[in-house]
């Protein structure tokens, strides 16, 4: 009898030991074969996401930004304004260019979301919130193109996402409460990054009365692949063209104004330093 209690403790201290080594063979093997998460110090970034997410003047620069851009477009619609035009120009219909992320749609939970577990950005993350549908709309963004919509002016949504992302684009573009949005009018990135080729491609077809966005290329491949002291003097040539042909929105967060601060294949320390020293000091 003592020997059956013997040898059925020590079968089960056998099994214990079997199993606990193929749990961590293969918890180890899974470790092994998921990419390492890369961390970033994005810290930095935190002022800008909450100015967004918080700052009633955020709200107040993007109404601002959507009542200009209603005034011109009604302007447009005055004969007076059509005679200055060549006459080609005078037959083609009207459309409206807009950029998506921070001009139509609000990102900032995405950047938020990097900040909060120290990652860089990358297409992961940003593939998974297009995903959700999540993004809400910018204030004001709505009631224009919905408004220009019913003035049968051609919506064209301009985005630098990637072409796999175009579905859940449209979705969340529509679940925002945009009319008119399909596969024909939101134009995404299919390998070149610049917009002056789908720009071409719309103007083949429409006057394009303005472009809205929160980054300069968006407006003028002009402004594309320049420095910093260059764009200050390409925006100082086109004063006259903001507010009228150019309408900018607010967007501290990221973008082309902070990519052209740093070079190539710098670390995180280094554009920590990059930084400071950029900082204008009394």
């Amino acid at each position: 009898m003592k020997s059956k209690k013997y040898l059925l403790s020590f079968g089960l201290i056998v099994s214990s030991v079997v199993s606990t080594y193929f749990v961590t063979v293969s918890t180890t093997a899974q470790q092994a074969t998921q990419p390492a998460v890369a961390t970033a110090d994005n810290e930095y970034q935190v002022g800008a996401i909450l100015y967004m997410q918080k700052a009633a003047e955020y709200r107040a620069l993007a109404y601002q930004a959507y009542n200009i851009a209603r005034w011109q477009l009604d302007a447009d619609f005055e004969k007076k304004n059509l005679k200055k035009l060549p006459k080609p120009e005078r037959k083609k219909p009207r459309a409206v260019m807009v950029d998506i992320d921070e001009t139509v749609l609000d990102n900032s939970p995405a950047n938020a979301f990097l900040v909060k577990n120290r990652r860089p950005f990358n297409t992961t993350d940003w593939y998974a919130w297009g995903e959700m549908r999540k993004a809400k709309p910018i204030p004001g963004a709505v009631d224009f193109l919905n408004y220009a919509n019913s003035r049968n002016v051609r919506i064209f949504f301009v985005s630098n996402r990637d072409e796999v992302q175009k579905q859940a684009t449209i979705d969340n573009l529509k679940s925002a409460g945009f009319a008119n949005v399909s596969a024909e009018n939101v134009l995404l990135r299919n390998g070149d990054s610049s917009k002056e080729p789908r720009r071409q491609q719309i103007l083949a077809k429409y006057r394009i009365v303005f472009s809205m966005g929160d980054n300069l290329d968006d407006h003028s491949v002009a402004f594309e692949n320049r420095s910093v002291a260059d764009r200050f003097a390409d925006v100082d040539k086109a004063k006259d063209l903001f507010g009228k042909k150019y309408i900018l929105l607010p967007n501290a967060m990221y973008g082309t104004w902070e990519n052209v601060l740093y070079d190539k294949g710098m670390t995180d320390a280094q554009k920590v330093q990059r930084r400071e020293k950029l900082l204008e000091l009394p």
